[in-house]
């Protein structure tokens, strides 16, 4: 065994001694023990290495590193400390390898950084029909006017909630009438629809609206065609409308807005030129309410009109006949954010039966908005130019956005307005 070579608790200057070669007599150069021949075979396996440690243990390095390295100095065959600080090596350098290797293979993390994303926000513009947000397009669309009942047999009608604008007026014997302006909104059922009239036609113009009635009163079926309104009169056009089941005749005509949309672009009517009212940017509600109940005396017990503000929502719950005014197709009370008296001279036609107004010129209107009334004028040029609403300096006053009900009533007194 090698071991047996091994000189019993041997240094490694001791091994230094016996292999290095120095003179000596010739008998002794050439005579050498078995031991001295094994242990030489062993610790010099070839001429270069044999140098190499003849280099690092001679006289002098070990003289100098002889205790500095007296503690990692090595023997062969390898003892105990050997055999453990090669155990140590091998599973350090394992360990090395496998993790390169797995920085290698491992797929890597997804990065935690998160990039913000910009999102783009929906572009929209204030209407011009009720200064409400919408769509570009939306402006760029038609104003549908259509006319709608108001008689005993036609309540509750519908789509007058939901309409923009809605003029109110007296049509005939004390019964009202309404002129319903649609573009931000298109309900799939507008009804009863009625006659035309010439100042509700008036009123259209100043909107470049399409105009939606059955049939009309002889003046004012002759403006319609005078004034080349965009006449939309189921007469002419039955298709676009229906009869319901469920009232009777003359109070049974309904439509869409998307049916009379498609009547309109069929003849052309692709949008609607017209400058909408002066609109706030924002509401302005009054911290204490000077006007929160409104009566206005139109006709009769039947037909006068009456709003109470709800400060919570800042709009005008409207009443008629003593009852709250309910749309039918959303069943819940009209409530317009907007409601102006425009005073107009009232008389009879000259056929001593529908109504006549003064719309085109100017007269005192009462704009009640934000719990609040501003009284001002009202001014139409002509039959094409929109109504403007001014205080009394001149300004313009702007109204809040939404819907806006107008009405006509005879005579400043026929309005009054308490806290």
């Amino acid at each position: 065994m090698i071991s047996d070579f091994r000189p019993a608790k041997k240094s490694a200057k001791s091994l230094r001694q016996t292999v290095t070669k120095t003179p000596t007599a010739p008998d002794e150069q050439s005579f050498r023990t078995p031991e001295e021949i094994a242990a030489e075979q062993i610790l010099t396996p070839n001429e270069p290495t044999a140098n190499i440690i003849n280099m690092n243990l001679s006289p002098s390095n070990t003289k100098k590193s002889n205790n500095k390295w007296q503690k990692l100095r090595l023997s062969w065959p390898p003892g105990k400390k050997e055999w453990i600080t090669s155990g140590i090596l091998v599973i350090l350098l394992a360990s090395g390898t496998s993790y390169a290797l797995l920085r290698q293979t491992a797929p890597e993390e997804p990065s935690q950084l998160v990039v913000a994303r910009k999102e783009k926000l929906p572009t929209t513009v204030p209407s011009t029909l009720t200064g409400l947000p919408v769509e570009p397009s939306v402006n760029q669309q038609t104003v549908t006017g259509v006319m709608i009942e108001n008689s005993l047999y036609a309540r509750p009608q519908s789509g007058l909630g939901q309409a923009g604008v809605v003029f109110e007026a007296i049509a005939e014997g004390g019964i009202t009438r309404f002129l319903a302006l649609f573009q931000d909104t298109a309900p799939e059922s507008v009804g009863p629809i009625r006659s035309a009239r010439p100042y509700y036609v008036s009123w259209a113009l100043g909107f470049d609206a399409g105009y939606a009635h059955v049939g009309g009163s002889p003046e004012a079926l002759a403006n319609i065609k005078a004034w080349k309104v965009r006449d939309l009169d189921q007469f002419a056009n039955g298709g676009s409308y229906h009869r319901s089941s469920s009232r009777e005749a003359p109070h049974n005509v309904y439509t869409s807005i998307a049916a009379l949309n498609k009547l309109e672009n069929s003849k052309g009517y692709n949008t609607s030129t017209y400058s909408g009212f002066e609109r706030k940017k924002k509401e302005t509600p009054l911290k204490t309410p000077t006007a929160s109940t409104i009566n206005m005396s139109i006709s009769g017990p039947v037909y006068n009109a009456d709003y109470t503000y709800d400060a919570a929502t800042n709009n005008y719950k409207r009443s008629e006949g003593g009852e709250a005014h309910i749309e039918a197709n959303t069943n819940s009370q009209i409530s317009p954010k907007v409601v102006i008296a425009m005073v107009i001279p009232y008389s009879l036609a000259s056929d001593g039966y529908h109504s006549s107004y003064s719309n085109i010129g100017s007269g005192v209107a009462y704009i009640f908005q934000d719990g609040g009334v501003s009284v001002g004028n009202w001014t139409k040029t002509d039959n094409t130019s929109q109504i403007k609403f001014t205080d009394a300096a001149g300004n313009v006053i702007p109204l809040n956005p939404g819907q806006t009900w107008l009405t006509a009533i005879a005579a400043a007194n026929k309005v009054t307005y308490r806290p």
